[in-house]
């Protein structure tokens, strides 16, 4: 049932700067459940850890100071869905995936969730194809432009949490959430949530597809906020 795929992938190739010696490989990491029963799960799961493996011997390098703890958290920053998202976005491969057509009306081309498996996905096919040493190639050409620090271990912790700590620690009361728009149709609603921490004066916005999620972004944004003053 593959038979879109094929005159895609040389300008994907070109975009991975990787050839495949067994191009069905690459379209199978771009084939939706919803479209074959020949499609990508597996791929993804490979992919997952390779890419697990690839990002933490970056951090090993650009970080040998920090514990593994910390490892551990600013890893997760960098292999969540909203990066791996963007990145996939970076390749075009929304105009690339293979879906059945109850999933391309309901947008899954542009779902979030469905582009960063896809992507895991053709790190895993990168892998079985050309061996460990291209994925991990591959992965660092990906992940070239995105900033890695120390502080990235801060806010990939529960946002909220790590915002309540570091304001009770300077005597500061919760900050306070409020949904301040909702956007999209019923069944895709983006959350707009603004946070504000009243003594510092200080109000920031964050979007999610839950208020949950919203609510998150907003004490993410509000850290990077207050994360000056927590050094003086």
């Amino acid at each position: 049932m593959i038979c879109r795929a094929p005159a895609l992938l040389p300008e994907l190739q070109a975009r991975l700067a990787y050839r495949f010696g067994n191009s069905a490989l690459l379209a199978r990491a771009l084939t939706h459940r919803s479209y074959s029963a020949d499609h990508n799960e597996r791929l993804e799961f490979l992919g997952d850890s390779v890419l697990g493996l690839a990002v933490a011997h970056m951090l090993y390098e650009a970080l040998g100071d920090l514990p593994e703890g910390d490892l551990s958290r600013v890893r997760a920053n960098l292999v969540r869905q909203a990066t791996l998202h963007r990145l996939a976005l970076d390749l075009g491969l929304p105009g690339r995936l293979l879906l059945g057509e109850g999933e391309l009306r309901g947008g899954g081309q542009d779902k979030p969730s469905i582009l960063a498996d896809a992507l895991e996905a053709v790190i895993g096919a990168v892998y079985l194809d050309g061996g460990y040493p291209a994925a991990q190639a591959l992965v660092r050409r990906l992940f070239e432009r995105e900033p890695i620090h120390p502080d990235m271990a801060v806010t990939a912790r529960d946002a909220k949490t790590a915002l309540q700590e570091w304001l009770q620690g300077r005597g500061m009361p919760l900050p306070q959430y409020e949904v301040v728009r909702v956007l999209g149709a019923a069944h895709r609603q983006t959350f707009e949530v603004a946070c504000t921490v009243a003594p510092l004066g200080l109000r920031e916005l964050g979007q999610g597809a839950s208020r949950r999620a919203a609510e998150q972004a907003g004490a993410a944004a509000m850290l990077r906020a207050v994360q000056p003053s927590s050094k003086t």
